[in-house]
């Protein structure tokens, strides 16, 4: 058994007192610590050969079966940066604007663009899936509308499968960018999500499986806010009345993050929007904070696909 210190030595000898090019000082110092911790879990576990080699199988698995982003939304990776990120603005002393939540991996840049309403899907489940109208207004924390905001908005069709990704989908399926009008306001055309499962018989539902957890997220719909001289928000509204709701194996619902889908039959109102049917509706607003050099960064530099 080696204790903390003989661990530490050996990693500094093995991974810093070798090194003869030039050195990446941050990457070296995440490097140290995190075999430290390894070897450490090593000897406090007393994991085997054949566990740690599993192990290695298992990351090498998931990540040509393209699922590792799918893992760290599972394994709460994704919503412990979140919680790190409020407690930065907290002592940052910034307050107020919508909640963050996380991004997850289904992101698509490239996606059509419009100015104040859009029509997100194609048509083609439009005779078994309910219309939905989602709109709101991005103010500022003090109220003011802010038009010319960005907002990206994605989200699974009715088999819980998301465009890009699902080659069966068109081009864009139910993902657009809508710029706010002079009013800060902007409508989306689209059918109602549905949730989804982790893929059966993949890598993060096989690990979910042996920790006794299901893999299922509650419907929901993404988003991404952003406008010049705001911090950009990353968001995701979770839909009132899913069995999942607050049992998210994403752990992405949040108080503040939680939408109403009511049933809209009146005549008027269907002909409001140019639909022919009753529909449903969902009304979600959003607050940015205005950006300062003094606050952390809401960017997130990560591999994302692109159309």
């Amino acid at each position: 058994m080696m204790n903390r210190q003989e661990i530490d030595k050996l990693v500094q000898q093995m991974n810093v007192d070798t090194a003869t090019g030039e050195v990446n000082p941050r990457v070296q110092q995440i490097v140290v610590r995190l075999l430290g911790d390894l070897f450490q879990a090593i000897e406090d576990l007393d994991i085997s050969q054949t566990e740690l080699w599993k192990g290695l199988e298992y990351f090498t698995d998931a990540g040509q079966a393209n699922e590792l982003g799918l893992l760290a939304a599972g394994l709460g990776l994704e919503h412990y940066l979140d919680l790190r990120a409020d407690e930065a603005d907290a002592k940052a002393g910034i307050t107020g604007g919508t909640p963050r939540t996380i991004e997850g991996p289904l992101y698509v840049a490239g996606v059509p663009e419009s100015v104040g309403f859009a029509r997100m899907d194609d048509g083609s489940e439009s005779d078994h899936v309910d219309a939905l109208i989602i709109e709101g207004i991005v103010t500022d924390t003090a109220g003011n509308k802010i038009p010319n905001a960005k907002v990206e908005i994605w989200h699974a069709n009715s088999l819980g499968n998301y465009s890009f990704f699902d080659k069966s989908q068109s081009e864009f399926n139910l993902r657009r960018s809508i710029f706010t009008d002079t009013n800060g306001q902007y409508v989306a055309q689209t059918t109602m999500p549905v949730g989804y499962g982790c893929p059966p018989e993949g890598t993060t539902q096989a690990l979910l499986n042996l920790l006794g957890r299901h893999g299922n997220r509650p419907s929901h719909v993404h988003y991404f806010v952003s406008a010049p001289g705001y911090r950009k928000l990353t968001t995701q509204f979770n839909i009132e009345g899913d069995k999942y709701l607050w049992d998210d194996f994403a752990f992405a619902t949040r108080e503040g993050l939680i939408a109403t889908a009511s049933e809209v039959t009146a005549v008027e109102e269907i002909k409001k929007y140019n639909l022919d049917q009753p529909f449903k509706h969902i009304n979600f607003h959003f607050q940015l904070v205005k950006d300062t050099q003094q606050v952390p960064s809401t960017e997130v530099n990560r591999r994302r696909a692109a159309a």
